[in-house]
C-alpha cells in the first residue's frame, strides 16, 4: 500500500475544506468554471475487425485523428455538457500541437495558459481499436516536459470553481495544490490515480475527490484487491483526506466509498454491444465531477458517470456524447 509521508505542509485541514457540494460560485449554479491541468495528446485511431497476432499485416476498417490523453478527454466532454473549461498543459511547436490545439478549442476549451516548449515532440498516441471486442491497445510518445509549478503559479485560480489534476510528475504538481490550497481554499480539488508513481503518495492530502484507476489498484494492492476492491479502497481512506473516492471497475461498474461511509459498487449500465472502450474512464471522471458540480450527491454523481460510461462504450469516440446522454435523459 502507498504510505504518505510523516511530514507535509497543508494550507487546510479537513474539516476547513469548502464543501464539495457547493463547487460552483453561487452553490446554485449548474455551469462550472474548471481547470484542468494533465495531457492532450494526437491520438492516430486504427479500428481493426479483430486485434492482429504480433508479425501480422491487416487492414484497418476506420481510421480518425484526434486529440486525446486522460485530462483532455475530460474536459472536452465537461465542455460539452455546458461547463466552462479551461486547459493547461505543455505543447511542442510542431504541427501535432496545432491539431490538438484546433480540436480543444473547437470544444470551446480555452488554452490560454498551454506552455509551447521549443524542440521535442508533442505527445502522441497511435491506438488500435478491436471491434470483435471494443477494447483499445496504445503505445503512446512523449518527449516533452509536464507543466511546472513555476507555469501553474502564473494562472488566476479565483476564476474557477473546480481544479482537476492528473496524479504526474508529483513533486511539481504537489506544488501546485499546495498553492490551491494557500491562495483558493474555496476551490473544489480533484486528482486523478491512473498509473503508480515514485511519490505519488504526496498528492494524497489537500483534495476533495479522488479517481482511481483500477490499474491503479491492481498494481498498488497486488493480485488480492481484484477479490476485495472495497478493502482497498477502505485502506487508501485512510492515508488521504479527500471526501469522496471513486475506483473506477471497468465492466462491473464503479465504486465509491465517502468518508464516514461504506465502500459500495455502483453497477455498470453496459450498451447492448461494445463498440469503444476508449476513453471510458476519463467519461467516468468526468460525468462524477459534472454531477457534483451540479449539486448532486456523490451516489447520484456517480450513478450518473457509470450511465455516461455505459453509453460511451456503445459510441465510437467522444463526438455527440453529451447531446446523446442528455436525450437519454441523463
Amino acid at each position: 500500500m502507498i504510505k504518505v509521508p510523516k511530514r507535509a505542509t497543508w494550507g487546510m485541514r479537513l474539516n476547513q475544506l469548502p464543501p464539495i457540494e457547493q463547487a460552483s460560485s453561487s452553490g446554485n449554479e449548474s455551469r462550472g468554471r474548471i481547470l484542468g491541468v494533465g495531457v492532450a495528446t494526437l491520438d492516430l485511431i486504427n479500428t481493426v475487425d479483430v486485434y492482429p497476432a504480433e508479425d501480422a499485416e491487416v487492414r484497418a476498417t476506420g481510421q480518425r485523428q484526434t486529440c486525446g490523453g486522460n485530462c483532455a478527454n475530460t474536459l472536452t466532454l465537461l465542455a460539452d455538457l455546458g461547463h466552462a473549461c479551461t486547459w493547461a498543459g505543455t505543447l511542442a511547436n510542431d504541427p501535432g500541437a496545432a491539431l490538438i490545439h484546433a480540436d480543444l478549442r473547437a470544444h470551446g476549451i480555452d488554452c490560454t495558459h498551454a506552455i509551447r516548449c521549443p524542440g521535442g515532440t508533442s505527445p502522441s498516441s497511435c491506438i488500435t481499436l478491436s471491434q470483435a471486442t471494443g477494447s483499445r491497445t496504445i503505445v503512446h510518445y512523449r518527449d516533452l516536459p509536464d507543466l511546472s509549478a513555476a507555469a501553474f503559479a502564473r494562472i488566476p485560480l479565483g476564476r474557477f470553481d473546480w481544479v482537476h489534476f492528473e496524479g504526474r510528475n508529483p513533486d511539481e504538481t504537489r506544488r501546485m495544490l499546495e498553492r490551491c490550497r494557500r491562495e483558493a481554499p474555496q476551490i473544489s480539488i480533484s486528482l486523478e490515480l491512473e498509473k503508480l508513481r515514485p511519490r505519488i503518495e504526496t498528492l494524497l492530502r489537500g483534495l476533495d475527490l479522488l479517481l482511481i484507476a483500477r490499474a491503479f489498484a491492481l498494481e498498488d494492492g497486488g493480485p488480492g484487491t481484484a477479490a476485495d476492491p472495497g478493502a482497498w479502497l477502505t485502506g487508501l481512506l485512510s492515508i488521504t483526506d479527500a471526501r469522496v473516492l471513486v475506483l473506477g471497475w471497468g465492466a462491473q461498474g464503479a465504486w465509491l466509498l465517502k468518508r464516514g461511509s461504506v465502500p459500495r459498487l455502483v453497477p455498470a449500465r453496459p450498451p447492448e454491444r461494445v463498440v469503444d472502450t476508449l476513453g471510458a474512464g476519463d467519461t467516468l471522471n468526468a460525468g462524477m465531477i459534472d454531477g457534483l458540480v451540479r449539486g448532486l450527491g456523490p451516489a447520484e454523481a456517480l450513478g450518473q458517470a457509470v450511465a455516461l460510461a455505459g453509453l460511451k462504450c456503445g459510441r465510437a469516440g467522444l463526438d455527440g456524447l453529451a447531446a446523446a446522454a442528455r436525450a437519454q435523459g441523463l
